[in-house]
């Protein structure tokens, strides 16, 4: 499946994978600080923002999807960087197609598999009813049960195309609940990846624990680890921090 791109700067490619139930427009601070010095190319991964939907959504067909963009976009080898759900299907590629993978960024997920914390997330999406003249502020309130962090339903309701005959989900919601085993899981082991790979933590965030790095050590033996002072979103919690990282990365710092 060939994804929709957002392409900003000129030079070294690198490539932007967002989270679950994100877009490329998740990365706009970073693809803006980056493109003065990189063709830098944000991705909506598969059943997300502008690229088709497909009931298949496993992270091998999600970097499958990936190594074909960048194909088509004569943007390979390129530097990876993926948070969440984006740093799994990021690790897969350079696993199955390191000629891919440049260098690889993993932001605050670890490739192991994770308990299913989010599918509440996704069962309240399921049930929001779609009504015409839904208001956002209606939809707020439907969710904020399920789903108590202001800023999360915030994320969500991103998603949420107001307006028309009826409001619809601009992502594959039915695709993503259907696929949640499958995104929990851990990235499928290959020959370890030898290029370099920096993996940024959120200091305040549980998703990569000490007992993680042996793991991240066995699939990719150049790693090294760094943190910021942020939740999971270390991305937009403190933008010129992880700039700072990023960069330093790129310029083999």
């Amino acid at each position: 499946m060939r994804l929709h791109a957002i392409e900003a700067g000129q030079g070294p490619p690198v490539v932007l994978l967002h989270g679950l139930f994100g877009s490329a427009g998740n990365w706009g601070a970073i693809q803006k600080g980056l493109a003065p010095d990189h063709r830098v190319i944000a991705l909506d991964l598969r059943n997300h923002g502008a690229s088709p939907h497909d009931p298949v959504m496993d992270l091998p067909a999600m970097a499958a999807d990936v190594a074909e963009t960048l194909a088509a976009l004569a943007a390979a080898p390129a530097a990876v960087i993926g948070h969440s759900l984006g740093g799994k299907v990021a690790m897969a590629l350079a696993l199955s197609a390191p000629a891919m993978v440049s260098r690889l960024l993993v932001a605050d997920i670890a490739p192991v598999a994770y308990p299913p914390g989010l599918r509440g997330y996704v069962a309240a999406m399921q049930a929001l009813p779609l009504r015409p003249g839904l208001t956002r502020g209606d939809a707020d309130a439907a969710l904020a049960e399920a789903v108590p962090e202001p800023g999360i339903r915030a994320f969500l309701l991103q998603n949420l195309r107001l307006g028309g005959a009826a409001p619809t989900w601009r992502l594959g919601l039915a695709e993503i609940a259907a696929a949640m085993s499958a995104l929990e899981a851990a990235p499928p082991a290959g020959t370890p990846y030898a290029g370099p790979v920096l993996v940024v933590a959120g200091s305040r965030s549980d998703y990569v624990r000490p007992e993680h790095h042996a793991r991240f050590r066995a699939l990719f033996p150049a790693v090294s680890f760094a943190s910021l002072p942020t939740g999971h979103w270390v991305h937009a919690e403190d933008p010129a921090g992880f700039l700072a990282l990023v960069k330093g990365f790129l310029a083999g710092r």
